[in-house]
């Protein structure tokens, strides 16, 4: 029993593992092309009024530099919104000092979510109502916009594709060992499967993706999807609410914003464990069968390959294999594992030993997994209340 099985994973497994490999390759070079560049900064007096807005809880290893970038921006119709959280930290002290250096600054000051919402959809509504510009672009408080043009730049975008919602995808700046492994794989996993060509041809797609530590909406939109109150109690406010816009028939783009914006989302691997761990099994919906799928499909298509090298290497001549087919999985895994890294501007290293870095991943999902059946969670000390998990 064991030696055909041996012989299965060395063999027609491999041929499948290979097939699916080429698709992930092609959607990867795809998104490469497709992804939205940054358009030609305004400067003209009809620009768009811009809403900077940004919701910040116990962040003052952050907010600081956050809002001072935010207030370099050259872009001339700007108004830079912060919400303090009911911060427990400095927060609020630093963000204080920033106004009386630039009263252009405004500062709300945050209330405790009603029942039904989580804390972030609560501060961002709040921060929406206070708003008045035309473009509302929430960044979140580990967002620094290294560029003085950055604004402009996405304003551009958002013009020149004419999208409804411009989520940009940061560059990540990775400052331990643990960062490094777990989080490139969210844009990994972003990148690999969300078939931008195909949302450019299809607009409902079901594949609409943000990333909420960027998104721009036209207010219109914004309204039109009924905004963070339609999503109150989703722990993962970016996916959807770019279902919803995708659903309303409305246009999403994704934009390449590693030159404009940098973010340092998480301070060890542990806090990106923590953080993970809130979101992977909610990006599902809670449904027990998609994750299992999607996750011991992975599992499959990237471990195997390596594993069945492994056991061929230990075990001579126990375990036969396809010498080609092998060397054409491992060969294809690094290919699409680095190209997506090096289009991002992430450190090629976590790529390149790609079997740890899923590995790692892998931990953080079941953990997920196993947090969510059990409906218990918190984040920078407010508990999460999750919905019941279903099957499908």
């Amino acid at each position: 029993m064991t030696d055909t099985v041996l012989a299965y994973l060395a063999g027609d497994a491999l041929v499948g593992i290979v097939a699916f490999q080429v698709v992930v390759l092609l959607v990867v070079l795809s998104n490469a092309l497709l992804l939205t560049r940054p358009g030609r900064s305004r400067d003209d007096a009809e620009a768009p009024l811009v809403s900077l807005l940004v919701p910040a809880r116990n962040e003052e290893a952050n907010i600081g530099a956050c809002v001072r970038s935010l207030l370099a921006q050259a872009y001339p119709h700007l108004e830079v919104l912060v919400l303090d959280d009911r911060s427990e930290d400095g927060t609020r002290a630093i963000l204080e000092g920033e106004r009386a250096c630039d009263g252009r600054l405004g500062i709300l000051t945050g209330e405790e979510p009603p029942t039904g919402w989580t804390g972030k959809n609560w501060a961002c509504h709040r921060l929406s109502l206070a708003a008045t510009g035309d473009v509302l672009l929430f960044a979140d408080a580990d967002t620094v916009f290294v560029d003085p043009d950055a604004v402009g730049g996405i304003v551009g975008a958002l013009e020149a594709s004419r999208a409804d919602l411009l989520s940009g995808l940061p560059r990540q700046r990775l400052g331990t060992v643990g960062e490094a492994l777990i989080v490139p794989l969210l844009y990994w996993a972003l990148f690999s499967f969300t078939p931008l060509g195909l949302a450019r041809v299809w607009r409902r797609a079901p594949i609409a993706r943000a990333v909420g530590q960027l998104m721009a909406f036209r207010r219109s939109a914004y309204d039109a999807v009924g905004g963070h109150a339609s999503i109150a109690a989703s722990i993962v406010d970016d996916i959807e609410l770019a279902r919803r816009v995708a659903a309303t028939g409305l246009v999403w783009r994704l934009l390449d914003a590693t030159t404009l914006v940098e973010c340092r989302m998480y301070r060890s691997g542990r806090e990106a464990a923590d953080g993970f761990t809130r979101n992977v099994f909610a990006a599902f919906g809670h449904a027990i069968l998609p994750f299992a799928f999607v996750w011991g499909w992975l599992t499959y298509a990237v471990l195997v390959p390596v594993v069945v090298a492994g056991l061929h290497l230990a075990l001579p001549g126990r375990v036969p294999i396809d010498s080609g087919m092998l060397l054409a999985a491992i060969a294809l895994s690094l290919l699409h594992w680095t190209c997506t890294y090096a289009r991002l501007r992430l450190p090629l290293w976590p790529a390149l030993t790609y079997p740890l870095t899923f590995a790692a991943f892998l931990a953080v999902a079941v953990r997920s997994f196993v947090v969510g059946v059990r409906r218990r969670a918190t984040w920078k000390g407010r508990p999460v209340e999750r919905p019941p998990t279903r099957w499908i």
